[in-house]
């Protein structure tokens, strides 16, 4: 096997081990339970929220302790994909719905991690032809970590987001039907207790083969800046603040059930 390959302990139905994580003793993403990483990602993601329709669940391991969850899975509207890249299938894409690192992680450690899972998911599902990710303005990196992942950036949207007791929601919810939806049932009875804001969301995609490329819908443009790019290190965002959102509604609209 390719080196850096993390192989189980147990061997497969198959006889033999599967591949469950990249990586090695200092530093590696392992798949963990999908109750263990909703767990941290509600503890300690701003969103406070999983998104139900991820699947793939890795955790961030510094020797031998857990300092980070990524969730990878289907995107709001699971077959959307065709939208951004032509003939896409649905079992042929992922979005990073949730990113979370904690602060003793050292610097440049969320680009290490994605790209340790990349080798991952090319190993584990080979079907995958390209990784989707957004980053939105409130984390004012405006995707900064995925330029330094490989990821070609293809334009940004704006999106209407509401706050509503710590917890972050997509304006979508709020033309959703309560029947349908608990999260957009809370909603629409708190509005007036919540409030919005509009932000603009930047998309990112990682495409796993160049051919892959020829599809897509979107054209790669120049990376985006943030304004204060050149301002002193101290007047500066915090680094740490994640930037996953992807699609701003995917990994926050859903209900967390």
């Amino acid at each position: 096997m390719t080196a850096g390959y993390i192989r189980s302990v147990q061997p497969s139905l198959f006889g033999q081990p599967d591949v469950v994580g990249f990586g090695d003793d200092a530093f590696r993403v392992v798949e963990i339970s999908r109750d263990l990483a909703n767990r941290v990602i509600v503890e300690n993601h701003y969103s406070r929220k999983f998104y139900a329709a991820s699947y793939v669940h890795l955790g961030v391991f510094i020797d031998a302790e857990m300092v980070g969850v990524l969730q990878f899975g289907y995107a709001m509207n699971p077959a959307s994909a065709d939208s951004v890249v032509a003939g896409t299938a649905m079992s042929e894409y992922l979005e990073l719905n949730r990113m979370w690192l904690d602060d003793v992680a050292p610097r440049n450690s969320e680009s290490r991690a994605i790209a340790c899972a990349i080798r991952f998911i090319r190993w584990k599902l080979p079907k995958i032809k390209w990784i989707q990710s957004f980053s939105d303005e409130r984390c004012g990196l405006f995707g900064t970590v995925y330029q330094a992942s490989g990821f070609t950036y293809h334009g940004e949207h704006s999106a209407i987001f509401w706050t509503l007791d710590g917890q972050v929601y997509h304006n979508s919810l709020m033309t959703r039907s309560p029947e349908l939806s608990k999260a957009a049932a809370h909603l629409i009875e708190n509005k007036d207790r919540a409030t919005s804001e509009t932000l603009r969301q930047f998309r990112y995609l990682k495409f796993l083969k160049p051919r892959f490329a020829k599809g897509c819908r979107h054209p790669a443009l120049p990376y985006p800046k943030p304004d204060y790019a050149a301002r002193p290190e101290d007047e500066r965002p915090p680094r740490r603040l994640s930037t996953v959102q992807p699609r701003g509604a995917a990994p926050i609209e859903g209900d967390a059930a």
